[in-house]
């Protein structure tokens, strides 16, 4: 019998590739809404970068490869005086905006941080008007930044909206080395076909596994993967541009393909296309760095403190009715071992709120955890599922994240049931957000910056003609402004 031979002809590209490519290239952004947005997304994210810097097991991550490396005309990252190569760049950029958990995110069928992909875009950015400048030529601008994070927004959220990976195990960073693959190829000068090969690249990786953010492997991997992902967007647009070939069926193609080997032979799902409906209806983390599944959980645990404190040993149940997805990913039992496994625990986040009447991310740290009282009101907590809650999450028209708490006493009361469907960051209290943004990156910038260079950057952000015009270097620079007393 004569063996059967696979045909070797090489098909067009893949046409879920081929669309990401065309909006990168092609697309042109009208939306004042969506630029408007992308700036208080890049001042939010800049301010959990620089407040990062206060945790020890974040500052380890940072810096060259091999210490002593410089590299001439580099990648400055911000609140350090580290010049680095793009690529390790975007790693320590994007594990300084992700490490607490206070950047922006996006819920859907997939769930994710999109501006994780600012570690990349900023480094590409970074690097490409240092070169720039050394040739003589004219800069690239804030703006370009702002319209590659709107693009790289985009890219990541659409994806997410009825694709789900976690439900098949893997990690969502994968949708952010797409993006910022994507807007990287772009910004580094590649065309529409080599942002294909880029594309491609990144299918061929393969997804990561999500089990470092669940019980009981829950760690500190889930704070940088994002920064890796970012950088390796980067590293893959880097490697395509010096001439390396793609792969146009790296998605459909039988048996060896991503579809065939990761996805269950489906192919991804594409409600809309790609325009600037994510960055609009972003959700940002104003009022404390928690997973997003929990934020207005422990907006009603605030609400509720004056009326449990002093009577925690009172109390019989707690009770926590939500959505599906926070049962899935952040409700849990038993021991938590780390800030990470802390900070990903909708019971703890609400204890807290009870507690303290606050939640920073000091409260996710040992010296917090040890008290006792925070273990005994988890024991006593219920969390249930609404499925008002659960559709609602899903509705493109409210996109809601509800939560309620009520306390219930052994005498018989209660308190009442505190719900909470909208957190502050959502689209629908944006302008009750915006105040509370500014406060929380002037404070947060404070913790690493000089007051007068706040001061500046503060000036700058908020006045978005004069950011547009500001070139790359002139804002990293400015951003990477450290005391001489502060070192890492």
């Amino acid at each position: 019998m004569e063996a059967h031979a696979d045909l070797n002809v090489r098909p067009s590209p893949d046409r879920e590739m081929a669309d990401i490519a065309a909006y990168v290239m092609d697309y042109v952004i009208t939306d004042e809404e969506a630029y408007d947005t992308a700036r208080y997304v890049l001042m939010d994210s800049l301010g959990c970068a620089l407040l990062a810097l206060r945790y020890p097991e974040c500052k380890k991550l940072l810096g060259p490869v091999v210490p002593g490396t410089t590299v001439p005309s580099g990648v400055r990252v911000p609140g350090t005086d580290f010049i680095l190569d793009p690529v390790k760049a975007a790693h320590d950029i994007g594990v300084l905006i992700r490490w607490l958990d206070y950047n922006d995110a996006w819920l859907a069928a997939e769930w994710g941080h999109p501006s994780d992909n600012l570690g990349g875009i900023l480094a590409a950015a970074d690097f490409v008007d240092q070169r720039r400048a050394a040739e003589g030529k004219d800069p690239l601008t804030m703006r370009d930044v702002l319209t590659a994070l709107i693009k790289a927004h985009e890219i990541q959220g659409v994806m997410a909206l009825e694709n789900s990976f976690n439900r098949l195990g893997y990690d969502h960073v994968i949708l952010v080395k797409l993006a910022t693959a994507a807007l990287a190829t772009r910004l580094l000068g590649g065309g529409r076909d080599k942002i294909i090969n880029t594309l491609s690249q990144v299918w061929m990786d393969g997804p990561a596994l999500r089990a470092y953010r669940h019980a009981p492997n829950t760690g500190p991997r889930k704070s940088w993967a994002a920064g890796d992902a970012t950088s390796r967007g980067v590293m893959l647009a880097l490697t395509t541009l010096q001439g390396e070939i793609g792969y146009p069926s790296a998605l459909t193609a039988k048996k060896w393909g991503f579809y065939d080997v990761f996805f269950k032979g489906e192919r991804f799902r594409f409600p809309q296309s790609y325009g600037s409906y994510v960055i609009r209806n972003i959700l940002f983390k104003v009022s404390f760095p928690a997973e997003f599944h929990a934020q207005t959980a422990v907006e009603c645990a605030l609400s509720l403190h004056e009326h449990v404190k002093g009577r925690f040993d009172e109390i019989e149940k707690i009770v926590i009715t939500t959505q599906e997805s926070a049962i899935r990913i952040i409700s849990k039992t038993g021991p938590l071992y780390n800030p990470a496994d802390r900070d990903h625990c909708i019971q703890y986040m609400t204890a807290i709120g009870l507690i303290f009447g606050e939640l920073t991310a000091d409260h996710y740290e040992d010296s917090v955890a040890s008290d006792p009282r925070i273990d005994k009101l988890r024991e006593k907590m219920e969390v249930v599922e609404d499925s008002r809650y659960s559709r609602d999450y899903l509705d493109p028209e409210k996109r809601s994240i509800a939560n309620a708490v009520q306390v219930f006493f052994r005498d018989g009361s209660a308190t009442e049931k505190v719900e909470v469907e909208y957190p502050v960051g959502h689209r629908r209290r944006r302008k009750e957000a915006i105040p509370l943004l500014i406060r929380k990156f002037r404070e947060n910038a404070l913790s690493r910056l000089p007051d007068d260079t706040v001061r500046e950057l503060l000036d700058l952000l908020l006045d978005r003609e004069r950011l547009e015009k500001t070139a790359v270097r002139d804002f990293m620079e400015m951003a990477s402004s450290v005391p001489r007393d502060i070192d890492l």
